[in-house]
């Protein structure tokens, strides 16, 4: 029966979704049944990492890490939206919503369209694998989900406490509502332009939009729109420097852990190393060649 659901597109959404679903649940009970004195933001922490718990045990189940893969792009949009619906209306609050669910609507909807079913995992994850032998479990864990759970709840935390505590908005923190608005539309454009390449891939590597000048524009996107959120949170907000340790987190992921993966796997192409040297690795602008 497990295999006849990973087969099936539609089953494995299917699944996917009554997981999420589950998961949610599991959140949003957690949360409740913590003390009422305990501070939210640790309230909203432990139920975080119990519906990744949850999760996690469903991506064992399936064997299959990208279960967790959506949990990236719902978890911000539900957690603005509870609490948003659950102290009232503030404009200062309703701009880190839009931004946070465009971005995850957008994000999602790509997953769901590179999405093929419960047998298709994540190439990163799968590497993972070949590498860490037995040590996989604790791997796709800690590496695949609770960090991961744990980066992202430090990146929303300044829209919850932004929508939470309802600060006087003012028209400098608009700038960086805007900045996120265009992080998330440079990765719609990136992506899209990804999708188109992979069509047919014309070339061993994608040389056309935004990617003609930068090897990860999408990561670009990423990276900005919770710098966008971060600042956003500070300029109302300006006691809470901690705020911007999320973007920091983020950023130093991207930096860290993704782009090399991706560059590594991209090195085994012929000519990697004249499309790395000519091509920089997160801003879409041409890089100048000096002829030695």
């Amino acid at each position: 029966m497990t295999r006849t659901l990973k087969n099936s597109r539609a089953a494995s959404f299917a699944a996917i979704f009554a997981v999420y679903l589950l998961a949610a649940a599991v959140g949003i009970t957690v949360y409740y049944f913590l003390p009422l004195s305990m501070y939210f933001a640790w309230k909203l922490l432990i139920a975080d990492v119990a519906a990744t718990v949850f999760t996690f045990m469903f991506s064992v189940v399936f064997k299959n890490a990208s279960v967790y893969d959506p949990y990236w792009s719902v978890q911000p949009i539900l957690i603005c939206a509870a609490f948003f619906i659950r102290v009232g209306y503030s404009v200062s609050g309703l701009f880190p919503l839009i931004a946070v669910s465009l971005w995850g609507v957008r994000l999602t909807a790509n997953w769901a369209y590179t999405f093929k079913n419960l047998n298709t995992q994540d190439w990163r994850y799968t590497r993972l694998k070949e590498q860490t032998g037995k040590l996989y479990p604790a791997v796709n864990f800690f590496g695949i989900h609770l960090i991961p759970t744990i980066i992202v709840y430090a990146c929303v935390l300044p829209a919850v406490f932004v929508i939470t505590e309802k600060p006087e908005f003012n028209g400098y923190a608009s700038i960086f509502f805007a900045l996120s608005v265009c992080a998330m539309c440079l990765q719609l454009v990136a992506d899209t332009e990804m999708h188109i390449y992979r069509e047919t891939r014309p070339a061993p590597f994608i040389r056309t939009g935004l990617w003609k000048y930068a090897r990860h524009p999408n990561y670009l996107g990423e990276i900005l729109m919770w710098w966008g959120i971060g600042i956003y949170a500070f300029m109302l907000i300006s006691d809470r420097w901690y705020l911007l340790f999320g973007a920091v987190l983020n950023t130093l992921l991207f930096l860290t852990v993704s782009i090399p993966m991706a560059d590594k796997r991209q090195s085994a192409k012929e000519g990697f190393n004249e499309y790395k040297a000519s091509t920089r690795m997160l801003l879409p602008i041409q890089k100048i060649i000096k002829n030695k």
